[in-house]
């Protein structure tokens, strides 16, 4: 979607913007009881899914029953290193057990090295194995580490497959800077406007690292973004409201875009 067609406005309800988060709660350090506050915050707010770890798919289910909010797991996580038989069994067995979005890295070192076919075949198996246990896959690209080349084919792979959303980020893919640093960049405005110009049919596009206050979620569903994976929800959520927005739709003035 080139810049010039960005909205100025968008009509919002406080639930149309709940459904766009996938609470994450993904860190290697969360203990239980963490998860557990981040599954009530999840539950509080009605967001579309709580991301969690595989073995917390059924401590989630049971912290949100009664809710709207679907169980998220993540396959292959952070660094889309498991072989394809592993990511079949595991994205199977999370969906066996009640994940209904499942969010899988690719293999990163595979996107790199060109190969095309194997990375396809990959995606292609563990899509069908979450679809034929009624669930969906999210494809995560990482795309810190890539170019736009490889992110335009991993979009038209996915397209050809027919996954339901593409993401940009684990929120972990850090990247090792002139200065010996390691940071990374996540969901940018131009890998967004990148992907929603290659994704095809029914694809939805998820952005996920650096999303962290409601106008960087309005700037995304701007462009199209259907899903946000954020660990600020509370935050985003809550000014949403001190700004006017709830249960009916109001028109909002879409943030200034960076330069």
């Amino acid at each position: 979607m080139a810049s010039s067609t960005r909205p100025a406005t968008l009509s919002v309800s406080l639930d149309d913007l709940a459904k766009m988060i996938d609470h994450s709660l993904l860190h290697p350090t969360m203990t239980d009881d963490d998860v557990l506050a981040g599954l009530q915050i999840s539950k509080k707010y009605g967001v579309a899914t709580a991301c969690v770890k595989p073995y917390h798919i059924t401590f989630a289910k049971e912290a949100l029953a009664g809710s709207s909010v679907l169980v998220c797991p993540v396959i292959g996580f952070p660094h889309g290193n498991s072989s394809t038989e592993v990511k079949v069994f595991e994205a199977s067995r999370a969906a066996e057990l009640g994940g209904k979005e499942i969010d899988m890295v690719v293999n990163i070192g595979r996107v790199l090295s060109g190969k095309w076919d194997y990375v396809a075949e990959e995606i292609a198996a563990v899509n069908r194995a979450v679809v034929e246990r009624g669930s969906v896959l999210k494809v995560i690209f990482e795309n810190d580490y890539l170019t736009d080349k490889e992110i335009i084919k991993l979009c038209e792979i996915c397209s050809d497959i027919g996954v339901a959303f593409v993401k940009t980020s684990t929120g972990y893919g850090f990247v090792k800077q002139a200065n010996g640093d390691y940071n990374y960049k996540g969901a940018t405005i131009p890998h967004l406007e990148l992907m929603q110009k290659h994704v095809k049919g029914d694809v939805k596009i998820k952005a996920a690292g650096g999303v962290r206050t409601l106008d960087d979620l309005l700037r995304v569903r701007a462009l199209g973004v259907a899903r946000v994976g954020a660990t600020a929800t509370a935050v985003i959520l809550d000014e949403a409201v001190k700004r006017g927005i709830g249960k009916e739709r109001v028109e909002v003035v879409v943030p200034p875009f960076p330069s």
